[in-house]
This record gives structure tokens, sequence and C-alpha cells, in this order.
């Protein structure tokens, strides 16, 4: 599931070397934290959210065949 994540964030910025996905575990589940360069932040986030609420919906779509609750977060 990192590797999904990882592979959909560089998609979205120009300097792919600068992403980390840390994956967290919680009681509840896995958490991704997704780090990226700080001029990035915008183009992962998108207008209005829409572009980081899209990667939180595939791979929550994509983590339901494993029985697991993901959830997806950016952090600077």
């Amino acid at each position: 599931m990192k590797e999904l994540v990882e592979l959909l964030v560089k998609a979205l910025v120009d300097d792919p070397s600068a992403v980390e996905v840390t994956e967290v575990e919680e009681r509840r589940g896995v958490l991704y934290e997704v780090r990226v360069a700080p001029d990035e932040m915008g183009r992962v986030i998108g207008r209005q959210g829409k572009i980081i609420n899209a990667l939180r919906t595939v791979v929550k779509a994509a983590s339901t065949k494993d029985d697991l609750r993901v959830s997806v977060e950016l952090v600077s």
C-alpha cells in the first residue's frame, strides 16, 4: 500500500526524489504520512483539496480488499 501512495504522489509532483512516505501503525489502522517539497504542497493538495481527497479515496478503495483501515495525511 505504501508503494501505491508513493507512486501516485510522485506522478503529481515535478521533483519525485523529494517525496517521502512514512507508514505509521496505529491502533485502528495504518497512517501514511506524505512529505513533499514545500513548493509542491499546493500541487498535491489541489484546488479546494480535490487532489488529496481523490488520493485518499483511491488508497481507501485499494485497502478494502486487505480489510485495512488506511488514512493519508500530507505533513510539512
